[in-house]
């Protein structure tokens, strides 16, 4: 359920319809907007059901919200989320473009890649520190020794870190080295994970699941938005079907579907969707004419040589090309970076 406010509603309203909820054994989360404050309200349905809201003075009216996922729905918030990440704002017209090595290799190598994605206008670097690989005997990257190389070339070309965090044993270490936490798409339904990363205020990249529904999706993010970190960005990497000819295929459909359905911003990775680097480019113009909030892609220096997803890795002046067209669209589209 949520409850609308009217706008002349004084702090006083709001306390008794707060002190209402929790004396029901319920809890809430306030969503504040210009004009109107909305209380969501979750808990046992039974008692959300029995619960009597219209009366109170400077109460709307009260609104039931069929779909599981409440706090992230955008009957919860009409408005655009933005996502602040130390200073760099995701939605609400801001685009963030994330880019980088797949693995963390080196300190040369991430150094090299980080410093041309930056000349493009890049503010994220993105790399793996912790590697979930499908073979135990692939890559499984440098650990906490590639967290402290990220942290120390981000500082230094002026990028934030966005990074995997892949054992839930691992948040107090990741937090000191990442900007923002990556949830990928193997653990999308990890939900102890999900549940630990929500008690964190670190904003969160929340990538879709191989074979994942978008209500799946929605209701992965309310996991963490119930443990009360409402700075959650979805990614959407393309989803398993029966197509061989590219990694996976990737639905821009759902950017248009998270944009109804959520509040939160939404950004596109065209590079695990297509597995292509050929394809990057075309992916990365639709998305951003789908409307997506951002993009992450995949720069290394010497892909052919990449510990990890070379053939789905941009050249730097590739990518370069890309992000000019990007650039292009995004002024169409009534965004910046």
């Amino acid at each position: 359920m949520i409850i609308v406010m009217k706008p002349e509603a004084t702090a006083n309203d709001l306390e008794a319809v707060k002190n209402k909820i929790k004396n029901e054994g319920l809890d809430y989360h306030l969503s504040q907007g210009s004009s109107r404050t909305i209380v969501g309200v979750i808990g046992d349905k039974k008692k959300i059901a029995m619960l009597q809201m219209n009366s109170f003075s400077g109460v709307e009216k009260t609104v039931s919200i069929t779909e599981k996922y409440k706090l992230v729905s955008r009957e919860f918030k009409k408005e655009d989320s933005v996502v602040d990440v130390d200073g760099v704002k995701i939605g609400g017209g801001h685009f963030a473009v994330m880019a980088g090595p797949c693995s963390v290799e080196s300190r040369e190598q991430l150094l090299e890649a980080a410093r041309a994605v930056k000349e493009c206008g890049v503010q994220f670097l993105r790399g793996g520190a912790f590697k979930p690989r499908t073979s135990p005997y692939d890559f499984q990257g440098l650990g906490v020794e590639g967290l402290k190389m990220m942290r120390s070339v981000a500082d230094e070309t002026g990028l934030k870190v966005v990074t995997e965090i892949v054992n839930i044993n691992d948040i107090d270490t990741i937090c000191q080295y990442a900007d923002m936490l990556q949830i990928g798409a193997r653990n999308m339904q990890n939900f102890q994970l999900l549940k630990e990363v929500g008690l964190t205020r670190k904003p969160v990249l929340l990538k879709r699941g191989l074979s994942a529904t978008i209500s799946e999706w929605l209701n992965a993010a309310e996991y963490i938005a119930s443990g009360g970190n409402y700075n959650i960005v979805f990614c959407e990497r393309g989803i398993r079907t029966y197509e061989t000819f590219t990694r996976n295929t990737l639905d821009l459909s759902a950017v248009a579907a998270v944009k109804e359905l959520s509040h939160l911003p939404i950004i596109v990775d065209p590079s695990h969707g297509t597995g292509r680097w050929q394809m990057v480019q075309p992916m990365a113009r639709a998305a951003v004419a789908a409307g997506a909030d951002g993009l992450m892609i995949e720069v290394h220096p010497h892909p052919e040589v990449a510990l990890s997803d070379g053939d789905q890795s941009l050249k730097p002046a590739n990518f370069k090309i890309v992000m000019d067209e990007v650039k292009q669209i995004m002024k169409i589209m009534g965004k910046t970076l």
